[in-house]
């Protein structure tokens, strides 16, 4: 049946709610990732008692055997966590610079990183992230939530359509490294194909080290000693005292309200949770149900609102324990209110009304879950490893890859780069700084109760979707499903030109816009947000798979 309805979205422009099929339905909890096996995972925890933080580190450690080109041990990310008594927690495990790095890393050798992927590698901070969560607000025991991960290293996992596409796709890059070749390839070096069997006994072993030994051996033990090993011999600058020195951290997250719903999501060092917050201030003023769903009227004002506050992502946002962010400021309603002034009606902003542009080098591809126990704890998770594969090495025999997240700093701030864009230095490389990012794990909330668990993978689109997300069931009134399924479009200021899915407008519609001075560029791929809706009349949890990643699956009791 699910293919049946991928095959209607691929043909049909989405005029009517008919094409999503119905959402997934449970009274108790609910598990929504992009992999079925991950969130299987996560509902075998919950069904044994655990909590949603519980259910979270085991999907967590579960997507990084399912889904090794974006779910991770060898990068970072972010946990919003929201309890039934309105107490949220936030928790930054962005990966670190490693304490060598200096602002001139990459633009005195610009071609760095393809003579060393090891400097493009962070310290990564998943595990200490993940342990973080569990001791702190978790109710089982290390051993219990990673087993199911485990399982599915040792024993391997049959491929799933979707499963294969970034396997098939990066053939070329596991063949000239022996030892990611031998896990990632079969013996003759051709992919994994669905329906073959992927067993990864190196990452197994590793995620039973940590199993075991908890963090430490992470970050102070064998594991450490081998990346850093693996770093020095390849031209990298990580060492021991990178991994000794990283730390997880707990922020209060960003809060906003739009039409009455409460929002929760990212702080610095994501620009995720103040760009959607500052662009909801700017469409409050906008009838958007009035103007209906992708009317010309619609785009215009929503695309406005995103450019100037993508603006503001780029020039004034970066890691808090190096630079002043104005967060106060950005998320007014009276700064909004003044935005909202400057908009023009029927026309695009002139670019020469706005100052410097700088642009975002975040990759597409992240992993965002969402999660909801039967106490109506809420949990919403966005990490990554930035590029698919990330850097595209593994150390050793530790079996799993390391990130590329230092290309998500500014490489050459005050330069221009080869498009004529200069760069802002509040994103720019320093010793033990974390890359701004883009992540935006979103938690709503409706009169105190609990409405909404939403987030996506997507570079600099993470934003946009999480936004068009949710405006698709406030303003619009589709079902969850029909929310994340629905055609997208992004702007993020520079470049100029509205980023578009297929069948995202009418003829009509983007006849208007040009008329109006957009431009449009197709762009694939368009992230996969991940959410859960509950009904606020009968409790019930609806959960929405995003289409875009068949192998995933929501999943609920």
């Amino acid at each position: 049946m699910k293919t049946i309805w991928l095959y209607l979205l691929l043909l049909l422009p989405f005029s009517t709610k008919a094409v999503s099929p119905p959402p997934v339905t449970a009274k108790h909890a609910m598990v929504v990732t992009d992999q079925a096996l991950a969130s299987q995972a996560g509902l075998a925890i919950l069904k044994a008692g655990g909590n949603a933080v519980d259910a979270a580190v085991a999907v967590g450690y579960a997507l990084a055997v399912v889904n090794p080109c974006c779910g991770n041990i060898g990068g970072g990310g972010f946990m919003l966590i929201r309890y039934p008594n309105d107490k949220a927690v936030f928790l930054n495990f962005r990966e670190r610079a490693p304490l060598a790095a200096t602002p001139t890393l990459f633009s005195t050798h610009p071609d760095a990183e393809k003579l060393s992927p090891y400097l493009s590698v962070a310290v990564p901070g998943t595990v200490l992230g993940l342990d973080t969560a569990l001791s702190h607000y978790g109710t089982m025991t290390r051993q219990q939530v990673m087993a199911p991960a485990i399982k599915l290293a040792e024993q391997g996992f049959i491929l799933r359509p979707g499963d294969d596409k970034y396997l098939t796709q990066f053939t070329d890059d596991f063949r000239q490294q022996p030892n990611v070749a031998a896990i990632f390839l079969k013996p003759d070096l051709t992919p994994w194909q669905v329906g073959d069997r992927l067993i990864q006994k190196d990452l197994a072993a590793t995620l039973k080290q940590i199993a075991q030994q908890g963090p430490r051996v992470f970050y102070r033990g064998d594991i450490a000693h081998r990346i850093v090993k693996a770093s020095e011999t390849q031209g990298g600058i990580l060492t021991l005292n990178d991994f000794k020195h990283y730390y997880v951290e707990e922020r209060k997250p960003i809060t906003c309200h739009y039409r009455g719903y409460a929002i929760l999501s990212s702080p610095p060092p994501s620009s995720g949770g103040t760009t959607l917050c500052e662009i909801l201030n700017i469409l409050e003023h906008y009838p958007l149900s009035t103007d209906g769903f992708h009317t010309a009227t619609t785009i215009h004002h929503m695309i406005e609102a995103m450019r100037f506050s993508f603006y503001d992502r780029n020039n004034k946002l970066g890691d808090p324990d190096f630079v002043s962010n104005p967060i106060a400021h950005l998320l007014s309603k009276k700064y909004a209110a003044a935005i909202y002034r400057r908009i023009k009606e029927n026309h695009r902003t002139p670019a020469s009304e706005f100052g410097t542009i700088t642009r975002s080098h975040e990759k597409q591809n992240t992993t965002h879950y969402s999660i909801i126990d039967k106490e109506g704890n809420a949990v919403a998770v966005t990490y990554t490893i930035n590029g698919a594969f990330g850097a595209k090495v593994i150390a050793g025999n530790t079996g799993f890859f390391l990130n590329n997240q230092m290309d998500d700093f500014s490489k050459t701030p005050g330069i221009a780069d080869p498009n004529g864009l200069v760069q802002s230095d509040k994103n720019n490389i320093q010793s033990g700084k974390r890359p701004l990012s883009s992540m935006a794990p979103t938690i709503i909330t409706r009169d105190h109760q609990l409405f909404m668990v939403t987030g996506s993978p997507g570079g600099p689109r993470i934003i946009t979707i999480t936004l068009q997300t949710i405006l698709n069931v406030i303003d619009f009134g589709m079902t969850i499903q029909e929310a994340v399924d629905a055609p997208r479009f992004h702007h993020q200021f520079t470049p100029d030109a509205v980023d578009v899915e297929p069948f995202v407008f009418s003829t009509d519609t983007k006849d208007k816009l040009s008329k109006m001075g957009y431009q449009f560029t197709p762009v694939n791929p368009w992230g996969a947000a991940e959410a859960i809706y509950v009904d606020p009349q009968t409790r019930q949890l609806k959960g929405g798979c995003d289409h875009r990643r068949p192998a995933g699956e929501a999943v609920g009791y």
